[in-house]
């Protein structure tokens, strides 16, 4: 697996260049904001109607990084779906096709700001999850340590060369880790916003996702 070894309050973890959190010594496999159905909602919502194709290709990226990993937990970690309506609407082959992903495995949903609130598809629905020295939840408490969240879809921008890559990234430092979202129809924040930069101590790293994942000084 291509990723980009770190640690957080003593646990060993791999930010992997699909955008997923992968922690070993517990068969640990986290992912955040999904937004399965996006294109569904907003179409329902009266918005533009993009190809509703998000929700298989976010699944099939999701059933590869499993297939890697082998994880005996998968953490999902808030705005899974884009609303609740979204959840209701998945079709038959895309229930079943999370069903079968959670086959054998213990399967959290942390409750996001899209998606507040459990849905008939297996698995626990949790506002947080702690284990060990990690809390898992969806939007970052300042004081917070040892947290893992996700929410802001973090981009950060490598320039080189007189080119600049942007990519979805994870935000780390010694007290927490922002992750990137893994859903296909999810834009960004980047890195220099406000927001982020009260969050992210000054000594922060960015992991840029990607076939090699690249790591950083938090662009500010």
């Amino acid at each position: 697996m291509n990723g980009c070894e770190f640690s957080l309050q003593g646990a060993r973890l791999s930010a992997l260049g699909s955008g997923a959190l992968w922690w070993p010594e517990e068969a640990l496999l986290c992912v955040s904001d999904l937004h399965l159905g996006k294109s569904e909602r907003m179409v329902r919502r009266g918005g533009a109607a993009l190809p509703p194709y998000e929700t298989r290709d976010t699944l099939e990226r999701l059933e590869a990084v499993i297939n890697a990993c082998q994880p005996a937990t998968v953490v999902c970690l808030g705005d899974s779906f884009d609303d609740l309506g979204a959840a209701l609407a998945l079709g038959q082959e895309d229930r079943l096709w999370i069903n079968r992903l959670q086959a054998g495995r213990r399967w959290v949903w942390i409750e996001g700001n899209h998606d507040p609130g459990p849905v008939d598809l297996g698995g626990s629905h949790l506002a947080a999850l702690h284990i060990g020295p990690l809390a898992f939840t969806h939007i970052a408490q300042a004081t917070a340590v040892g947290e893992v969240s996700g929410h802001y879809h973090p981009k950060a921008a490598l320039h080189a060369r007189g080119r600049t890559i942007s990519r979805p990234a994870f935000l780390i430092d010694t007290a927490r880790v922002i992750m990137p979202a893994f859903g296909t129809y999810t834009g960004g924040l980047r890195s220099e916003t406000d927001v982020l930069n009260r969050l992210m101590q000054p000594a922060a790293q960015a992991i840029m996702t990607g076939k090699t994942p690249v790591a950083l000084p938090m662009p500010r």
